[in-house]
């Protein structure tokens, strides 16, 4: 009996250690200026598959990702919030995606 029991717990807390591992949060610097800039990219992260969480700090320019590392990972989160014309860390802005964008979304746009 204290073998199985031994045994059962080892397997949960496997299961429970490999959830965890599934899960990551990453924090990244963006060019966002505004609270449209904060919709904007809270928007296309908060809908893209394996995307759990997102929010922008306006005051810092941080946002915060909650992702599944077995459906993306942090360079396409990046690479996405590059796409929409915003840099990400060292992810430079698509430049026809940031003249896309509202005047006071842009850098130095205000």
């Amino acid at each position: 009996m204290k073998t199985t029991l031994l045994i059962l717990a080892i397997c949960l807390s496997q299961v429970v250690f490999s959830q965890q591992a599934k899960k990551q949060t990453i924090v990244i610097q963006t060019s966002a200026q505004c609270d449209d800039c904060k919709e904007r990219i809270e928007g296309a992260l908060n809908y893209t598959k394996g995307v759990k969480f997102a929010e922008l700090d306006l005051e810092n320019k941080k946002v915060s990702v909650k992702y599944k590392t077995k459906k993306i990972n942090a360079q396409e989160i990046k690479d996405i919030i590059a796409k929409i014309g915003y840099d990400a860390d060292e992810t430079k802005a698509n430049a026809e995606a940031v003249k896309k964008l509202p005047k006071c979304c842009q850098p130095n746009g205000h």
